[in-house]
């Protein structure tokens, strides 16, 4: 088996590249979009609760913004590291094309484990950590979201950071904010609903009902345990789950809100009784309809995708699958629905939440969903137009629509001076 190169941002880089070469992108332009316009790193010092001192090191990377401010999430995590950051943010520069939102890509991550800080130790952190990437983010600029860590209370630091240094409360420089600060309804769901309407389009095509549909779901956090929810209203039968510490599988089906409410309760997916426990990797490689990867990158490489026995892998993640994993689940016939489109959802009803806080003015939940329905079948549609086209995967169908758009936006705003 040859060993895969699983650094992010040349997995990243070889993605951009397969739709530049289909493209036929000229060389400069190819150059132009494969690096990030702006990369920060900066140190965090924190004082902690017993009195000593301790210094982090974060980062804030902004990928792309011909169509836009540069938007996308900040994560918490130990392993966080400035080539994920800049892969992540590649990723959401083409997300956002793929929906055809009026956005560039960014990225922010701190290099800590949230898990040993204390309430008030995480919110000067967090608090630190945005006064010193102040200089690049704003409502114009660069926004700011939740991802891996971090939640809704992170937003609202942020957002009372910044208003502070303005003088003036600033509603949109982050979304996925509490619905008090000026948060839009629907958004925690949103990127499990986003999926969910993939999900829905990709059973039409496979001729798949989800009506008894066997769905396993890696990661069991907000998009995961979300996601398996909906399915499971749709009528779609869940029957393995799994976190960081390992998974559970009953064939005969698991009740998603109960799982959710030991997780709640434990801390773990895997106190979950009536079931039998089961490993990350195994859990991947059990015979299902419907897979959905919802934790972190390079799940699915090519030590494990010719065991993969989904007809459906839907990335509520960013990066589970591997370039070399993508050419074989795509000769088996499985079929992929990438990151960039299926876990759009998130990012869609962000920019929503935009719209509201810079014209003061909000939708109900029931608006906000149908909208997001309206943009996530659309570019479905659209990418698999082009898969269809070029004979291709979907994620290669994606990239190729994400950088026809972005690529088209350079060329008419020309290079200053």
């Amino acid at each position: 088996m040859s060993q895969e190169n699983l650094n992010p941002f040349h997995i990243a880089q070889t993605q951009f590249d397969r739709a530049a070469d289909i493209l036929r992108l000229e060389d400069g332009m190819r150059e132009l979009l494969k690096h990030p316009k702006r990369q920060m790193i900066v140190s965090i010092p924190v004082k902690m609760d017993d009195g000593s001192l301790a210094v982090f090191e974060g980062y804030r990377v902004q990928h792309n913004i011909a169509r836009g401010p540069a938007k996308g999430g900040i994560r918490y995590h130990p392993d966080v590291t400035l080539d994920e950051v800049k892969a992540l943010a590649a990723w959401m520069t083409w997300k956002c094309a793929t929906v055809n939102l009026p956005y560039g890509g960014g990225k922010g991550g701190v290099r800590v484990n949230p898990k040993t800080l204390s309430p008030t130790e995480l919110e000067r952190l967090t608090r630190r950590y945005a006064t010193e990437i102040a200089p690049i983010i704003g409502p114009d600029r660069d926004i700011p979201a939740p991802d891996v860590y971090t939640d809704a209370q992170t937003m609202a630091w942020i957002m009372d950071t910044m208003s502070m240094f303005k003088g003036h409360t600033e509603l949109g420089v982050v979304t996925g904010k509490p619905v008090e600060l000026g948060g839009s309804r629907g958004r925690r769901e949103a990127t499990a609903r986003g999926c969910q309407f993939t999900i829905r389009e990709a059973c039409r095509i496979k001729g798949l009902t989800l009506d008894e549909a066997r769905v396993v779901v890696q990661g069991y956090g907000n998009a995961g345990s979300a996601v398996a929810r909906l399915l499971h209203e749709d009528g779609a039968r869940l029957i393995a789950v799994s976190d960081s510490q390992g998974g559970v599988y009953n064939p005969r089906g698991l009740d998603p809100l109960a799982v959710l409410a030991v997780k709640r309760e434990t801390g773990s997916v895997v106190n979950f009784s009536e079931a039998e426990p089961i490993s990350n990797e195994e859990l991947l490689e059990l015979e299902c309809d419907i897979l959905i990867p919802a934790a972190l990158e390079n799940q699915i490489t090519l030590q494990n995708a010719d065991r993969i026995k989904a007809r459906i892998i839907a990335e509520a993640a960013n990066g589970p699958t591997t370039p070399g994993a993508d050419r074989i689940l795509f000769d088996k016939g499985i079929f992929v629905i990438p990151d960039i489109l299926a876990n759009a959802g998130g990012v869609t009803v962000s920019y929503f939440e935009w719209v509201q806080d810079l014209y003061g003015f909000f939708w109900d939940e029931a608006e906000v969903n149908a909208r997001l329905e309206q943009i996530m079948t659309r570019a479905f549609a659209d990418v698999y137009r082009e898969a269809e086209k070029h004979r291709v995967d979907m994620r290669t169908g994606a990239y190729v629509l994400a950088v026809a758009r972005v690529a088209e936006a350079t060329r008419v705003r020309g290079i200053f001076p």
